[in-house]
């Protein structure tokens, strides 16, 4: 894997400064939460203090990292408008859901991460399936998100990739082993702001230099991919189906359904942060608020990801090229690259360090997120459960900062995996289909189905993860073709319907828990008072989690509507 020769950053020394402040806040924020680590709960959980708003902000803040920065503009420059999907239909019905329903049962039980939910629900069997292939996916997740935080400083600073993957590798680290959890997610508050500030003006200036909305149009019905890419609906591109009604049923089902519910319900990164906060009634919160920046975070990050591949020279070239012949090798062009080359041609200096301080937030954010979920899982659901039980708190907390330094080593070498995909978000779905879509199957069928076996819990999660690996593998060895990201959807249908299929299958033939095991853990069972907050009542509207919920869904539905 080569970094790029020819794409460099014409930074000046107004540009380095900034970059140069922005990491000193950020080593600060580290300095500061680390005065208030006296525990494991608090190195992982943040005491369970922190207001909704702060885990809000922090919750889609660890979402925008590399799938969210790199990944989406790099398919807003292939596809255009259909990756709005990945908003409107792939996250905020899903986080909602996790808000209204989910989260109680998560906060209830006082679980330390969703691993441990299933361990209380299916017992060690599907535990263990759960938490190790939970922390393979940080670990691959992080090495997305560090492989783009190495690009940035190399094509900033020019320094050999590797160098720069490692140097980015020791920020994080340091950080996150000073405070835990509340560096983290301080740290992403912090991140959302300068993230907003990099990307909006990126977006008006590029929209400026492609005549305004009427010429960016103009320009994108002229290029390759024509006029479809205005068109959010029915996504043939993007989905990989030639069929508009598969394609559709393709997106809401594989993509909307099992891809989105299975990654924003059940991924420990995102949950975590809600049960950082203080009350049931604001972890169900962290999610709603989460919702309304999600919905328009689009707007300045697939719109650039557009303007680079009609207005950017060497992006239009690559472009044209792989439309023509998808086996094109761009050298050191890729899709994911659009955003830099875009800053470069747009961006004053100045403006250039706001957007580097961005980028670098957003990689720095992402890597965070899947470092600090994987040590709560490596120390909580793995080590202490079956390696070393019962020993003192101050042990636990050790292990977990032990924990995070084996992870970002770890994520050095996957970092490099990552760099053999031209699209990021290409690898990332298919990530997800293995891991969160069977997860997925499995949790929703547990909590809503009191009979389900603790037996067909493990089994239905391997046998769900293994569907989706022959998917890969026949499109990968061109058994079936399909262009876009629908074999990841097609795969994460499989493994939902397989896992769903053992599922039932096994618990036919095996013993379910008895009925009092089952509290707080599955709907039924769960009397009403121990899924709501008894304050709840009194609290004004704007904090009623059901009613901002619903306004939530009404602009989502509202936006899908007016896109089309």
């Amino acid at each position: 894997m080569q970094a790029s020769s020819t794409l460099r950053l014409d930074a000046q020394p107004v540009d380095y400064a900034l970059v140069a402040l922005y990491f000193l806040f950020v080593l600060g924020i580290g300095l500061l939460a680390r005065r208030r680590v006296s525990s494991s709960i608090d190195f992982f959980l943040s005491g369970r203090s922190l207001p909704a708003w702060v885990t809000g902000l922090a919750f889609i803040s660890a979402n925008l990292g590399a799938v969210e920065i790199m990944g989406m503009s790099a398919n807003g420059a292939e596809y255009g408008f259909p990756t709005f999907h990945y908003f409107w239909i792939g996250a905020v019905p899903a986080m909602l859901f996790l808000g209204v329903v989910m989260m109680p049962f998560y906060y209830g039980s006082k679980v330390r991460s969703v691993p441990e939910f299933m361990r209380r629900r299916f017992g060690t069997g599907a535990h263990l399936v759960n938490a190790l292939s939970f922390a393979i996916a940080q670990v691959l997740i992080a090495g997305v998100n560090l492989y783009l935080l190495g690009s940035i400083l190399n094509v900033l600073l020019g320094w050999p990739l590797w160098v720069s993957v490692i140097v980015a590798a020791v920020i994080v680290l340091s950080y996150i082993t000073l405070g835990g959890l509340s560096a983290a997610i301080y740290n992403e508050v912090l991140q959302f702001f300068v993230i907003v500030a990099a990307l909006l003006p990126l977006t008006l200036v590029g929209l400026h230099k492609a005549g305004g909305w009427p010429g960016f149009r103009d320009k994108v019905t002229a290029s390759p991919g024509g006029a479809e890419q205005l068109e959010s609906w029915p996504g043939t591109a993007l989905s990989g189906f030639s069929n508009n009604f598969l394609s559709v049923v393709g997106i809401v089902f594989g993509l909307g359904f099992v891809l989105s519910f299975g990654y924003w319900t059940t991924n420990f990164v995102e949950v975590q942060r809600a049960l950082a906060t203080h009350s049931i009634s604001a972890a169900r919160r962290t999610p709603i608020i989460g919702a309304y920046p999600k919905m328009f975070i689009p707007l300045i990050v697939v719109i650039p990801g557009m303007i680079s591949a009609v207005l950017v020279p060497q992006m239009r070239e690559y472009k044209a090229a792989v439309t023509a012949d998808p086996n094109f090798s761009g050298d050191d062009v890729t899709y994911n690259q659009a955003l830099l080359y875009l800053m470069k041609d747009v961006l004053p200096n100045g403006l250039l360090g706001v957007g580097l301080a961005g980028l670098l937030a957003a990689f720095m954010a992402g890597m965070a997120a899947n470092i600090s979920a994987f040590n709560t899982v490596f120390s909580y659901d793995l080590w202490q459960q079956y390696v070393r039980r019962d020993r003192p708190d101050g042990y636990y907390l050790t292990v977990g900062r032990l924990a995070t330094v084996g992870a970002t080593v770890a994520a050095i070498g996957t970092a490099f995996i990552a760099g053999n995909f031209s699209n990021m978000m290409d690898y990332l779905q298919t990530l997800f289909s293995f891991f969160n879509a069977p997860l997925f199957a499995t949790f929703i069928l547990g909590m809503f189905w009191k009979r389900m076996t603790p037996t067909a819990g493990w089994m239905g999660l391997v046998f769900g993860t293994l569907s989706a690996i022959v998917v890969f593998i026949l499109h990968k060895t061109d058994v079936f073709e399909m262009s876009g990201q629908g074999s990841s959807f097609v795969a994460a249908g499989v493994a939902f319907v397989v896992d769903i299929a053992v599922s039932v299958a096994v618990t036919q033939v095996t013993t379910s828990k008895p009925d009092a095991e089952l509290v707080g853990l599955v709907y039924s069972e769960t009397p009403k008072q121990l899924r709501h907050d008894p304050d709840e009542a009194g609290l004004p509207w704007y904090q009623r989690p059901v009613l901002l919920a619903g306004i939530a869904l009404v602009l989502v539905i509202a936006l899908n509507i007016i896109v089309g």
